[in-house]
């Protein structure tokens, strides 16, 4: 969790592939915070395409985060967009910057600077699905990044290879020697020729060649604390899903995963977003609304306690 002397927080939302429900959770988590007093500004970072403003309900936006970059804004706050929900604006219009395989590494560090300097309470950034470089950079902004995910296998099977290459990114950026950061390199590729198949294998190697090296790896995986977010739940069984990723990121990856909670499946999520209409706007009475809002507390509650869950 990123904060600053106005105790402003960033939550990043991603894992996997698309279709996990990241920007229906972003839109309603975003206006449930709203709803609490608080200032919260939504960003759509999707690769696929901003849709977020779908969700709320409005027209394309005109200035997006592209008239950021592309110096037709000088500020990032000129880009941000009233969403008709009090206390609550909208920043869209990524893809020129994050499609960019090549993006530059100057442009993305303004951008990033820009975000955390807006004046807000919360700030929740729905990154889309993949994990590109751009995409891990994004969520390693945030120690409280969040990450969705299905109890269907593909999606828990995406979820840990976004989980394993946002850490192994983060660890590469905290190293500072060539042979320490090739090695990371090679663990991303599961049939390395080293044969290192956890983090507790590359930290072993790592420490090997570069003690220093290895001391920063344990301080960055001490504090690398994500969340979880389990969506379309039917069934008991489904919800101690998100407890399994939890024990299993501690016993291979050794991070401490947060199981923030889950969305039970309801058909009046597909009806609202048909409507153009949020969730817990168009009925906050509906079951899956009643979760988002739960897990919107829990996320409000972790504002005053570091660590969340």
């Amino acid at each position: 969790m990123t904060r600053d002397h106005h105790q402003r927080v960033i939550w990043t939302i991603g894992g996997g592939k698309g279709g996990s429900g990241k920007s229906f959770i972003t839109t309603n988590i975003g206006i449930c915070l709203s709803k609490l007093g608080a200032r919260v500004i939504l960003i759509d970072a999707d690769l696929g395409g901003a849709n977020l403003h779908t969700f709320l309900g409005i027209l394309p936006p005109g200035p997006t985060l592209s008239d950021f970059i592309k110096k037709r804004v000088s500020h990032l706050k000129e880009a941000l967009i009233h969403t008709g929900v009090p206390n609550l604006q909208l920043l869209t219009g990524a893809q020129d910057l994050l499609n960019a395989a090549d993006a530059k590494s100057a442009q993305k560090r303004k951008l990033l600077r820009s975000i955390k300097s807006l004046e807000s309470d919360y700030i929740l950034v729905d990154l889309g699905g993949g994990n590109a470089l751009s995409v891990l950079d994004f969520f390693l902004m945030s120690d409280g990044g969040i990450l969705v995910a299905t109890p269907e296998p593909t999606s828990i099977e995406n979820t840990y290879r976004f989980l394993k290459s946002a850490f192994y990114r983060r660890l590469r950026q905290a190293v500072s020697s060539f042979s320490a950061k090739s090695l990371i390199d090679e663990a991303m590729d599961r049939k390395n020729e080293a044969g290192i198949r956890t983090p507790y294998e590359l930290l072993r190697e790592v420490r090997r060649i570069n003690e220093e090296d290895g001391r920063k790896m344990v301080e960055e995986a001490a504090t690398f604390h994500p969340n979880l977010i389990l969506n379309q739940v039917r069934s008991k069984k489904d919800i101690e899903i998100g407890f399994s990723i939890r024990s299993a990121c501690q016993k291979y990856f050794g991070i401490q995963l947060h199981y923030l909670g889950y969305i039970v499946y309801d058909q009046d999520v597909g009806n609202s977003i048909r409507k153009r209409r949020p969730l817990v706007l168009e009925n906050y009475r509906s079951k899956a609304a009643q979760c988002v809002s739960e897990i919107a507390s829990r996320l409000a509650d972790s504002h005053r306690m570091p660590h969340g869950i």
